[in-house]
């Protein structure tokens, strides 16, 4: 447990609740009302040294501790990440395919993070980077981490109220139109995903596929798995959404994150990353096209 910062009631506050104080004092490190009821509500406020709740009445002099409850650090596993992208708040890695983003596992790329980021010298540092978002284990690209607690809320709240723009890469069987809007509830929740065709190829064998850009407009579980699978398009690889004869001999599912976009504080962060090379040798294989420009 670790004090992330300090304040002593002024005397224009007496009588002020401490829900309402704390969100003044504390808002450079937590900037949302909902954080600090969050905070509030996991014990980590103190007022004199006692876990303070969101109804009391401050009096001037009393001291407001804000706690960093968040000190459990993981056995560091040593995988090597790309990172494309690192500043003091926040980072983004490539995540490889076939590796869980966090869990009751060692092999996990949370256990990663340690060994491949530099930790935060901001006052509220977390103890040890943590992803903002998943990514399937089955799926590759770029994957958000928080370093300090002010990230790991701001970025919560993009996601949130989608303020941050996704676009992936997939390749799938096929063909569809150019460009369409895929508007299919999930789980009795509204479900958006845009997608345009980059290219179309005929296999040697007579088989369609389509390369596709698309973009989630919402963050449902396995959206874009099931909204392909839907228009009879499943991604190639899908052993969950698609048909017998989906797969190929041990070369996964072929969706990468391939970009993200979003604005912290007064930077605007966009990272691209490298499609993995099993697209390329894929795609020649059905056809000798070249797709490394997309």
């Amino acid at each position: 447990m670790t004090i992330l910062e300090t304040n002593i009631v002024t005397p224009e506050a007496e009588n002020e609740r401490l829900y309402n104080y704390a969100y003044i004092a504390f808002q450079k490190i937590i900037p949302s009302r909902k954080g600090i009821k969050k905070a509030i509500k996991n014990k980590c406020i103190l007022v004199d040294g006692e876990v303070g709740a969101s109804g009391w009445k401050l009096r001037a002099g009393q001291r407001i501790d804000l706690l960093n409850l968040y000190t459990k650090v993981p056995k560091i596993y040593e995988l090597p990440l790309k990172v494309l992208y690192e500043d003091e708040d926040v980072a983004v890695i490539h995540k490889p395919a076939g590796i869980v983003v966090s869990g009751n596992l060692y092999r996990t790329i949370y256990n990663a993070l340690g060994y491949n980021l530099k930790r935060s010298t901001r006052l509220d540092a977390l103890p040890y980077p943590t992803p903002c978002h998943r990514l399937d284990k089955s799926t590759s690209g770029c994957l958000v981490i928080a370093k300090t607690k002010s990230a790991q809320m701001r970025m919560g709240e993009l996601f949130a109220t989608q303020q941050i723009t996704k676009e992936y890469t997939a390749i799938v069987h096929g063909k569809l139109p150019e460009e369409s809007t895929i508007n299919e509830h999930i789980d009795g929740q509204s479900a958006i995903t845009k997608y345009s065709v980059l290219e179309r190829i005929t296999s040697n064998s007579g088989q369609d596929y389509s390369l596709l850009s698309l973009q989630p407009l919402t963050g449902r579980t396995h959206q874009l798995r099931i909204h392909l699978s839907s228009q009879g398009s499943p991604i190639l690889g899908d052993k969950l959404y698609g048909e017998i004869g989906n797969t190929l001999l041990h070369k996964g599912l072929f969706l990468c994150a391939r970009m993200i976009n979003f604005e912290y504080g007064e930077i605007s962060i966009k990272v691209k990353t490298d499609l993995p090379k099993k697209f390329e040798r894929v795609w020649r294989l059905f056809g000798s096209v070249d797709i490394e420009e997309f």
